[in-house]
């Protein structure tokens, strides 16, 4: 599923699963929904060109929401195997 794309000069993210709405008006449930999203298999997102981008500030927030987001989407297997391991550790410690 596509997090992030570039239409009409615009970054857009999205927000459910058809909808799609404007970078600027990024807010917290919405970026934590696409970190969700950077952990699965499905994540792809439209790749960073400026030229395609007309407005400054969609420029900054696509490159740095893009990198953050392709960066844990690279690492997912790392960060899904050790936040399990911090549950066994715990289970194990307190475990009759």
């Amino acid at each position: 599923m596509k997090a992030l794309k570039i239409e009409n000069f615009k970054g857009l993210c999205l927000i459910d699963e058809l909808n799609y709405q404007s970078l600027d008006k990024l807010d917290k449930t919405i970026l934590l929904n696409l970190v969700n999203l950077a952990l699965t298999e499905e994540f792809t997102i439209d790749e960073y060109d400026e030229s395609l981008l007309k407005n400054e500030a969609h420029r900054i927030i696509y490159k740095s929401v893009s990198e953050k987001l392709n960066g844990l989407h690279q690492k997912r297997k790392k960060f899904n195997d050790e936040s399990d391991n911090v549950f066994i550790e715990e289970y194990e410690k307190y475990k009759v």
